[in-house]
């Protein structure tokens, strides 16, 4: 059978978070546009990862809402956690986004949608089933898969990654967790508020990336919980065990369970697509690219997972504009990663900005000025009787904000206004002059701001200032 040949101006391979927000734009400004996906549309994000982790960490808080709400004066008796129930919550949501994915949204913007596997041909020219695809301009976005670590024995035990774990039809009696990430943190706390025994372990500490201090205060909270961590741990061997899976440590303890999570990171999805044909340099880490997205064939760029570096869906979306101005356009657009935000979404939230206080301290020095509130200062944190946690921002000598991180209620949204103020260069002065309503949790950031001036304000400088002033009428 002859294959069918299409001309385009911009091809995409995988349609994650990625490939879709090039996809749409690029069919919404008149290109041709080819978008190439063999598995399902909306890929990790849609329906492995971002989707259904939010929405099963949605159920688990509004179980301890009502396991807690006695804090409030309000008596809840007779609550139970119908996992079933759960299960079906988590797919009616992806169910709910999977329309704006859908190859029919795609194919009504203008788009050619090919449901097969893509593979490069040549440099210039991309198969995928019985179609051909020769395009100006190509975009690798197929996205990436959990990591599997080298543990001994665990391929004679079935295990869970986030493709498989929302599938789940029961609660695990007592699920351990390998990895102590955002991915295993929130679920591990997930899977415990809904009535799971829960045990995470991890060979390094627990969210390395992140500032200590405010891994310390999560970690204190999953803690206190009943949810069993164990950082800085070597794993000798995974083993069946009747009735579940045993875990050997390197010290010789032995912990069984039930159910088992992978959430040891993540690799990119950089095989099978004759990379090497088309020229395309690449590593165990992704495809390399520069500061425009651009790989070693510059007719080819590649962006989100695949490409190597953070791997969040909004840095996904955020290279899709970046691709769009160079690939369209042919304007130098770069990637600037000075106010990219990441979120571990486990309560309280951990929310970061730009640099953290390490990063700061190890480029700048000791020339930085760190400002900070606590959350127990805050009126509506009170209210909300939610007062764990604070924000903090790092500043350099000028007082121009290099980063913040905030751990506490909505992190995760609060962290948002030090985004903007990085994005727009501004100074503290800026976040200190804000008029914030009375009372909300974002009045934290103002009050972390205002402490910058604290000592000029304050000091004897300013006081001898005033009586000054006041003898002079």
């Amino acid at each position: 059978m002859a294959s069918e040949f299409i001309n385009a101006d911009i091809c995409i391979i995988g349609a994650g978070s990625a490939g879709l927000s090039v996809a749409a734009g690029a069919a919404q400004m008149g290109a041709r546009t080819v978008l190439i996906e063999a598995n399902r549309m909306g890929g990790d994000c849609l329906n492995t990862g971002c989707v259904p982790s939010k929405a099963l960490l949605a159920a688990a808080h509004a179980a301890h809402a009502v396991r807690t709400a006695g804090a409030f004066g309000v008596r809840v008796t007779g609550a139970t956690v119908d996992y079933t129930a759960v299960h079906a919550h988590v797919h009616d949501v992806i169910a709910q986004i999977a329309p704006h994915d859908s190859e029919e949204r795609f194919t009504k913007l203008g788009c050619t949608v090919i449901r097969a596997h893509g593979v490069f041909s040549d440099e210039r020219t991309v198969t995928a089933g019985d179609k051909t695809v020769r395009a100006r301009r190509y975009v690798v976005a197929t996205g990436s898969r959990a990591a599997l670590p080298p543990i001994p024995g665990l391929e004679t035990v079935p295990y869970l990654t986030n493709e498989t774990l929302f599938d789940l039809r029961e609660l695990p009696k007592h699920l351990i967790v390998i990895g102590a990430g955002p991915i295993g943190c929130e679920m591990a706390q997930a899977f415990h508020r809904l009535g799971a025994q829960v045990t995470i372990l991890d060979r390094a500490v627990m969210l390395p990336k992140d500032d200590p201090e405010a891994v310390a205060i999560l970690a204190g909270q999953l803690r206190a919980s009943g949810i069993t961590i164990r950082e800085t741990v070597g794993i000798r061997r995974v083993e069946p065990e009747t009735g579940g899976i045993a875990i050997v440590l390197d010290d010789d303890s032995r912990i069984t369970g039930t159910h088992l999570l992978i959430a040891a990171g993540r690799r990119p999805n950089t095989e099978n697509l004759n990379l090497d044909k088309a020229g395309i340099a690449h590593s165990a880490a992704g495809i390399t690219v520069d500061d425009r997205l651009r790989t070693s064939n510059k007719t080819v760029f590649a962006a989100g997972d695949v490409a190597g570096g953070p791997q969040f869906t909004h840095w996904a979306g955020y290279h899709a504009g970046i691709i769009l101005r160079n690939a369209l356009f042919r304007l130098p657009a770069r990637v600037d990663d000075r106010a990219l935000p990441w979120v571990t979404y486990a309560d309280p939230e951990l929310a970061q900005v730009g640099l953290t206080e390490d990063m700061a301290r190890k480029q700048f020095g000791d020339s930085i000025r760190i400002v900070r509130a606590d959350f127990a200062g805050n009126d509506r944190a009170r209210a909300e009787r939610r007062t764990d946690g604070f924000a903090k921002a790092i500043l350099d000598r000028k007082g121009r904000i290099l980063g913040a991180t905030m751990i506490g209620p909505n992190a995760g949204e609060l962290i948002q206004h030090w985004g903007l103020a990085i994005s727009g260069k501004l100074g503290i002065g800026a976040m200190a002059g804000m008029i914030a309503p009375y009372p909300t949790l974002g009045e934290i950031s103002k009050r972390a701001a205002g402490s910058y001036y604290a000592p000029m304000l304050f000091g004897k400088r300013s006081r001898w200032l005033v009586r000054l002033l006041g003898l002079l009428g």
